[in-house]
């Protein structure tokens, strides 16, 4: 699922809203960076596709030390992070295991959208399926993320299941609207404008694969998404954000769903 640690706390700080005030309106992401982000993210799909095409043992990218995993840890690897016509792109990969889960239980987890709001506190703060045509829905989520700055985000993905055969399957969550709020949860409360927006995040998509063997579920979990540059002078705001938020969002949502399973 989307991947996404984002968002805003409920109440404001004075010193958050400080600091944002110190941030300069983005818009909308630049025409060549959007364009950048398609191209890589059809290469990082026709992998994928390559990846669930393969026999068994191949569906899911290698990890170096499959004993980790076998121990309970999880496996975050950053594949890229780069500057792409004024925006940062974000590639990050995450790996871990759980005994005796099977993908059944794992798809039955991911498609229940309405429990995001328990399951993923407190980052995702509302959610609910705007349509479903079988195994492909369109969803609404408001998510929150805290690090320096806090901000909060009203998103909608184009989320797509798939499995592959009885043990193996995979989901792939495409954002297609991304809309920053401010003062979130108080009377004030209203979308920016395109004028006014930060750029935070532009883009996001989420892909799951998952493999049943060895006695429970290997996850794998990729996230690429699309942010605003880091402006001159303004590192120690934007910085810790855009470059900390996308591995962080990984890491809790994979961690979240390996605590779910394992109950």
């Amino acid at each position: 699922m989307p991947a996404t640690r984002l968002g805003w706390t409920l109440g404001w700080t004075m010193a958050g809203a400080l600091m944002l005030g110190a941030v300069p309106a983005m818009g909308e992401a630049p025409a060549q960076a959007t364009a950048a982000f398609d191209a890589y993210v059809s290469v990082v799909e026709a992998g994928l596709d390559r990846q669930h095409a393969a026999g068994e043992g191949e569906f899911l990218s290698p990890v170096k030390d499959e004993a980790r995993l076998r121990r309970g840890e999880m496996v975050i690897e950053k594949l890229d992070g780069k500057e792409v016509s004024g925006a940062l792109l974000h590639h990050w990969r995450g790996t871990a295991f759980v005994a005796g889960a099977t993908g059944a239980e794992f798809e039955r987890l991911m498609r229940n959208f309405a429990d995001y709001p328990r399951r993923f506190a407190p980052e995702v703060v509302s959610a609910k399926v705007l349509s479903q045509h079988g195994d492909q829905y369109q969803v609404f989520m408001r998510v929150k993320q805290k690090h320096v700055i806090t901000v909060v985000m009203d998103t909608t993905y184009d989320v797509t299941f798939g499995r592959v055969d009885a043990r193996r399957g995979y989901s792939r969550s495409r954002s297609t609207r991304v809309t920053e709020i401010t003062d979130a949860g108080t009377p004030e409360e209203r979308a920016l404008g395109p004028g006014e927006e930060h750029g935070f995040l532009w883009r996001q998509n989420t892909y799951w694969s998952y493999e049943e063997r060895d006695g429970g579920l290997y996850l794998q979990i990729e996230s690429v998404s699309l942010s605003r540059g880091i402006p001159h002078g303004l590192g120690w705001v934007i910085g810790p954000y855009v470059q900390s938020v996308p591995r962080e969002s990984l890491e809790f949502t994979l961690g979240r769903v390996r605590e779910a399973l394992a109950h």
